[in-house]
C-alpha cells in the first residue's frame, strides 16, 4: 500500500514539472529534477527496505511455526515423564510398604524364603538329573538313529543292486532264448524277479513229461546263463489246463504231471555243472494258477505251461535287515 502511495506522489510531481517547465527558468528546472532523482532513490531505498521487512516477517512466522511445533513437542514429553514419574513414585511407595512389611516379618520371612529355597533347589537338582538322563537317552537315540539310516541306506543300495542285477539277468535270458520267440516262449520281469514262461507246445508232447529236442534245446540255453549267476534262486512250476489228466499208471492226476514236468526241467537243468542244485525248486501247481480263460483253446494252451521263476538270493538283504532290527 505505501509503495503504491509514493508512486502517485511520484507521478504527480513529474506531471507538475512537466506543466511547470515552460514557465521555470533551466535552472528552476534543474532544481526540480535533482529533488525527483532523489525522490526516486529514496523511493527505492524504501521499497528495498520494505521487501527486507516482508522476507524478515516470513522468516519471522517460520520461526514461529517451528517453536510451536517444538513447545508441543516438548509439551507431549513433559507429560509422558510427568506420568512415568507418577508411576515411578506409586511403585516406590508400593516398594517401601513391602520393605517396611518384610521388616516387621523378616525372621519369618527369611525363614519361609530359606525353606522354599531348598526345596526350589531340591526340585532343581531333581530336574537337572532328569535333564542329564534324557539327554543321554537322546544322544543314544540319535546315534542308533544315524546307525539305522546308514543300514537302510545299505539296504537300499543291496535292493538297487539286486533290481540292476535282475534286470541284466531278464536281459541275458531274453537274449539267450532269442530263437524261441514266437514258439510259446516269454520272459518278463516283475517284483523284483525274472519270469520266463515256456508253453506246453514248446517242450512236452500230450499227456508226457519227457522233454522235447526243441525243448531241451531251450533249457540247456536257460541253463547256460543260470549257471553264470550263481546267487539266483530258481523255482521251476509246472502248470496245466483244467482238463483232467487221462492217462494211466503212476500219474493220477494234473498235479501229478505237473509236478512231474517241473522235475523234468529240473533234470536237464543239473546236467549243467555250474549250476548248484540247492539253488532248484521243482513245484506242480496243476490246474490252479492258470494265466488264461480255460475256456478257450488258446487259454488253455497259455495254461499248459512251464514257469522257471529267478530270484535273487537274500542273504545279504537278511543280513542288513538283521542289522536293522
Amino acid at each position: 500500500m505505501n509503495k503504491h502511495i509514493m508512486n502517485i506522489r511520484l507521478t504527480s510531481v513529474l506531471a507538475l514539472l512537466v506543466l511547470m517547465s515552460s514557465c521555470v527558468s533551466s535552472k528552476k528546472y534543474g532544481e526540480l529534477e535533482s529533488k525527483n532523482a532523489n525522490l526516486q532513490r529514496e523511493n527505492r531505498s524504501v521499497a528495498k527496505e520494505l521487501e527486507n521487512y516482508r522476507k524478515s516477517s516470513e522468516d519471522l512466522d517460520k520461526e514461529l511455526s517451528g517453536l510451536k511445533t517444538d513447545y508441543e513437542t516438548i509439551t507431549t514429553e513433559r507429560n509422558q515423564l510427568m506420568e512415568k514419574l507418577t508411576a515411578l513414585e506409586k511403585n516406590y511407595e508400593s516398594l517401601e510398604k513391602s520393605y517396611d512389611a518384610l521388616e516387621q516379618n523378616s525372621s519369618a520371612a527369611i525363614a519361609e524364603n530359606s525353606r522354599q529355597n531348598r526345596d526350589l533347589l531340591g526340585q532343581l537338582d531333581e530336574k537337572e538329573a532328569a535333564l542329564l538322563q534324557e539327554k543321554n537317552r537322546l544322544e543314544k537315540l540319535e546315534k542308533d538313529l544315524a546307525l539305522r539310516s546308514q543300514r537302510i541306506n545299505d539296504l537300499e543300495n543291496v535292493i538297487a543292486a539286486k533290481d540292476a542285477k535282475m534286470n541284466a539277468l531278464k536281459n541275458a535270458v531274453s537274449n539267450a532264448l532269442t530263437n524261441f520267440e514266437g514258439k510259446g516262449l516269454s520272459v518278463e520281469q516283475r517284483d523284483g524277479k525274472v519270469y520266463v514262461s515256456m508253453e506246453n507246445k514248446l517242450l512236452f508232447d500230450s499227456g508226457s513229461w519227457a522233454v522235447n529236442s526243441e525243448g531241451r534245446k531251450a533249457v540247456q540255453q536257460l541253463g547256460t546263463v543260470l549257471g553264470q549267476n550263481p546267487d539266483i534262486a530258481v523255482l521251476i512250476e509246472g502248470h496245466t489246463d483244467n482238463v483232467p489228466y487221462g492217462g494211466s499208471g503212476q500219474l493220477k492226476d494234473n498235479w501229478d504231471l505237473s509236478t512231474k514236468r517241473a522235475t523234468a526241467i529240473v533234470q536237464i537243468l543239473r546236467e549243467n555243472s555250474n549250476i548248484d542244485p540247492q539253488s532248484l525248486t521243482a513245484a506242480g501247481r496243476g490246474e490252479y494258477a492258470p494265466v488264461g480263460s480255460n475256456d478257450t483253446e488258446a487259454g488253455k494252451a497259455k495254461n499248459r505251461r512251464i514257469e522257471v521263476i529267478l530270484t535273487p538270493k537274500l542273504d545279504e538283504i537278511t543280513r542288513v535287515l538283521n542289522e536293522i532290527d
